[in-house]
């Protein structure tokens, strides 16, 4: 019989629960950190290096320049939107189809489906916009 080490919220522990403990955090640690001492490309090293030469703010615009950089976040921003208008959709019908009958039920699922609508109509005119004055205007 193992010996009683320590308590922990009020239950005792014994040796061998504390050596599995000890075992699990290390292989945890040793999972979450050897990634970061593996060096197969030495890319971060090259990287620092062109700095002053290649990289930096006196480079020429190329297909990583600020317009583009902000006309990649929005639509991903935007595509997020789009997804989040699914997502909406499945959880009205849902709803709907889950409300047995019971008419607040069915109107509030009616409700979450319009606003989601409403809310694709406002997304596709801000990307019409954006994708007028990103690509005619500028």
């Amino acid at each position: 019989m193992s010996k009683k080490i320590f308590t922990q919220n009020g239950f005792v522990l014994s040796g061998k629960t504390k050596l599995k403990q000890i075992i699990t955090l290390s292989c945890l640690i040793v999972v979450l950190v050897l990634p970061f001492f593996v060096f197969a490309e030495s890319a971060p090293l090259t990287k620092l290096k062109e700095v002053g030469t290649t990289k930096g703010p006196f480079v020429e615009a190329d297909q990583y320049s600020f317009a583009v950089l902000v006309g990649t976040v929005v639509k991903a921003f935007l595509s997020l939107l789009g997804i989040i208008f699914i997502g909406l959709v499945i959880y009205g019908g849902y709803n709907w189809m889950t409300a047995r009958g019971d008419e607040a039920k069915v109107n509030k699922a009616k409700e979450v489906i319009q606003n989601a609508v409403i809310g694709l109509i406002i997304t596709i005119s801000a990307y019409a916009i954006w994708d007028f004055v990103f690509y005619k205007v500028i």
